[in-house]
């Protein structure tokens, strides 16, 4: 199934088109720093916040949670990318994913840096309050990991094919930690399970910990394994509890990760807010991805207000270094990824799909959904075609992309239902 990128209609005025096509003119033949560069530096903050193209309102909150990819949204705000567009953006730091999906519904935040899954659990009213969601971009690529507990290693496990000789061999129940139920890291973590032959509902237990809180709880004993984003695997590391078992890019290499999520409502009514949003964390994203500059980032979202974890645990799997805590260490090219020339940024439709496929797989949704009608819907391709074209940043032709998961199966969107109806483990 071809599916062609037509742009949504929205309430946006012929002047403010044609001042992107023109931008995107210009864009294409000198690069969009040297299109920046023809625009005095005096001017540079209202130059994209002008006429038609002012924002709704000019100061949004946009809450995060203590993970090493809320990067670009702190960087936005704290090198004032966000400035350049006519808005101020304040990171609110939030205790847990529900507190983030609250605070969103109720319109608290004007938008969150977000579990994919989570927005279109949202959408779906999956385990809460239903409301119409947007997802304005995708913020990064890998960088999570699936921790298990040193007692385990003790007892010869170092890798799925062993864990599930010990999962069979004794008689106990096994728990294993993710961050929400229909976010990114319960799929990962179901999903690596499965493709062990683990059932991650009859032959193990699971429940939801906060990011932050993961490496404590391990600590303590409340469960064997835990899939979060970083730092939060390699501070197991670090504090002697535990070790890398897998990465999600051992899973999905270049999956989709946290998105910048808001309501359908806020975009509806904000649509220029919203498109500044995008560029500002655009040009944060395409700055944190040189490497050049990640240690500085590294050591900017370690401080308190932020991740409040060494710089050194946040630095390492930041810059592609990895140790899994068990002897290997190796130089991951899938390492986090915040902008890969765009490629990160776009929100692709047979992304938010595949979340709706493994929602229907693990029985939390009970029939199949419209699964592109939904993605459609909820991703906003032509609010963050604008931003990149007037950025220069470019945009693929094709809003579905194909990728090979770690059981062989190929995701390429042309047909979900079959794709969710397909695995040998599912609820």
């Amino acid at each position: 199934m071809s599916v062609e990128q037509k742009t949504p209609t929205t309430a946006v005025d012929n002047s403010r088109r044609n001042f992107f096509r023109a931008s995107a003119a210009s864009a294409g033949i000198l690069g969009a720093s040297a299109l920046m560069g023809m625009v005095p530096e005096k001017l540079r903050s209202s130059a994209w916040a002008a006429g038609t193209d002012k924002p709704e309102i000019t100061e949004v909150k946009i809450g995060f949670i203590p993970l090493t990819d809320c990067a670009p949204i702190v960087v936005a705000a704290e090198m004032g990318f966000d400035k350049k567009y006519g808005i101020k953006i304040t990171p609110s730091k939030e205790a847990s994913w529900a507190g983030i999906r609250d605070k969103m519904v109720n319109g608290e935040l004007q938008a969150a840096h977000v579990l994919y899954g989570l927005v279109y659990g949202v959408q779906l009213g999956i385990g809460g309050q239903q409301k119409d969601m947007n997802v304005l971009m995708t913020l990064n690529n890998n960088g999570q990991g699936i921790t298990l507990a040193n007692q385990i290693r003790e007892k010869g496990v170092k890798d799925g094919a062993s864990l599930k000789r010990l999962i069979n061999n004794e008689n106990r129940d096994y728990t294993f930690a993710q961050t929400f139920p229909t976010g990114t890291h319960a799929m990962w973590l179901y999903y690596w399970l499965a493709a062990y032959g683990i059932d991650p509902f009859k032959d193990a237990k699971t429940i939801v910990v906060p990011p932050p809180q993961m490496v404590a709880n391990m600590r303590i004993g409340n469960m064997d394994g835990y899939c979060v984003g970083e730092p939060w695997n390699a501070r197991a590391i670090h504090d002697k509890v535990g070790f890398t078992v897998a990465t999600s890019q051992d899973i999905w290499t270049d999956h989709p990760e946290k998105v910048l999520g808001t309501t359908a409502e806020f975009a509806a009514k904000n649509p220029n807010t919203a498109r500044a949003m995008i560029m500002a964390i655009l040009e944060a994203a395409r700055y944190i991805d040189a490497t050049a500059n990640r240690s500085k980032v590294a050591k900017l979202i370690a401080s308190k207000s932020y991740v409040n974890a060494p710089e050194e645990v946040i630095e390492g799997r930041f810059l592609g270094h990895y140790d899994n805590g068990i002897g290997k260490k190796w130089e991951d090219p899938n390492y986090m990824k915040f902008f890969n020339d765009g490629k990160v940024s776009f929100p692709y439709l047979s992304d938010g799909m595949w979340f709706l496929t493994q929602h229907k797989r693990w029985g939390l949704l009970k029939s199949d959904p419209d699964y592109l009608g939904i993605a459609k819907k909820v991703n906003r391709i032509d609010l963050y075609t604008d931003a990149a074209t007037a950025l220069g940043i470019a945009v693929p032709s094709d809003p579905m992309r194909s990728s090979k998961l770690i059981d062989g199966l190929v995701w390429d969107g042309k047909d979900p239902q079959a794709y969710a109806a397909s695995f040998k483990i599912k609820a």
